[in-house]
């Protein structure tokens, strides 16, 4: 994947995001699609941190966004790889942030993972205190 192709596949995420559109952000995924994060697994240990498909990562994403009202990305850089693209971005509490997604022959996102500079994401992204 070409780097600009990448950086505009980030924007449009993180536009997505910062209005709030999850129909938007999944608009770039797969229909079964699969989506980890250790988030994921605080919030809903039942999944052991693995959405499989776009309904239950939707569902996810809206647990996160009721629960932060004022969440909001910036872009610090994007990295891209045969296809892959890397999204590296500070969250609304100022915590570092990195979107693995794998894409499929379509462009579409396959699989992908939020990752973490801590073992207790939820806390640090603002969605759980304890």
């Amino acid at each position: 994947m070409e780097i600009a192709e990448a950086r505009r596949f980030a924007h449009e995420w993180v536009a997505a995001w910062n209005a709030h559109d999850i129909d938007g952000v999944l608009a770039h995924f797969a229909d079964d699609a699969e989506f980890s994060s250790p988030v994921a697994a605080q919030l809903l240990p039942e999944t052991g941190g693995v959405l499989r498909g776009k309904p239950a990562i939707r569902s996810y994403w809206a647990v996160g966004i009721e629960r932060i009202p004022d969440l909001r990305f910036e872009v610090v850089d994007v990295y891209t790889g045969l296809d892959i693209i890397v999204i590296n971005y500070r969250n609304h509490t100022g915590g570092l942030v990195n979107e693995v997604l794998r894409l499929g022959a379509d462009g579409l996102v396959v699989s992908g993972a939020g990752t973490y500079l801590v073992a207790d994401a939820a806390a640090v992204s603002g969605v759980q205190s304890d």
